[in-house]
């Protein structure tokens, strides 16, 4: 059996975000994670996002965000649905890093003459950050895990979580959902 990203719990998220209020660019990494957490990207499609994705012509925040095929893992576009939790991230985000040139990466990187993070240094960030939060187990693919389960312990069917995932098949979609005690407490109050 293939070990798994951590799925991250509400405590899990929480210390994450209290950990980053204690670093550098906390803004920044706030949007980061709260980014993959809210929608279910992968890091590659989160690293290949530019402002023009992210603000219309009039430099207001979309609610739907559309991947193109080559940001996608699959090679086919998709809409990303911004919610007002991650609505209101943005907003900080983009009031505190007004973009001049809006083809510029969203994420931007403190390094000298790049054009913001790669899916590689995203991954690495990932996994200093969860380490400096005292996350164990948990990855790059935690937010994007926990985005998935979180949904389906709502009731969320299969079929729409694999399409916000981007997913093709179902059975892709049915290993990233984790179930826990309280879920399974849970169900069997049902009958």
């Amino acid at each position: 059996m293939t070990k798994r990203a951590k799925t991250l719990t509400a405590q899990d998220l929480k210390r994450t975000l209290n950990y980053i209020s204690t670093m550098r660019h906390a803004a920044r990494n706030r949007l980061i994670v709260l980014l993959m957490y809210n929608t279910g990207m992968r890091v590659s499609e989160a690293a290949s996002l530019r402002f023009s994705d992210v603000l219309d012509d009039l430099g207001e925040i979309k609610r739907e965000i559309y991947l193109r095929p080559e940001q996608t893992k699959g090679g086919e576009g998709r809409a990303i649905f911004i919610n007002n939790q991650l609505y209101k991230e943005l907003q900080n985000y983009i009031r505190l890093y007004k973009p001049v040139d809006l083809g510029r990466k969203l994420i931007y990187s403190q390094k000298r003459n790049s054009d913001g993070f790669t899916p590689n240094t995203l991954c690495q960030y990932y996994h200093f950050l969860f380490k400096g939060a005292c996350i164990d187990g948990a990855s790059s693919h935690s937010p994007r895990r926990s985005f998935i389960t979180t949904l389906a312990s709502k009731g969320v069917g299969v079929r729409v979580l694999a399409s916000l995932a981007g997913h093709r098949s179902i059975q892709t979609t049915m290993v990233y959902i984790d179930a826990n005690d309280d879920q399974k407490r849970a169900a069997v109050e049902l009958i």
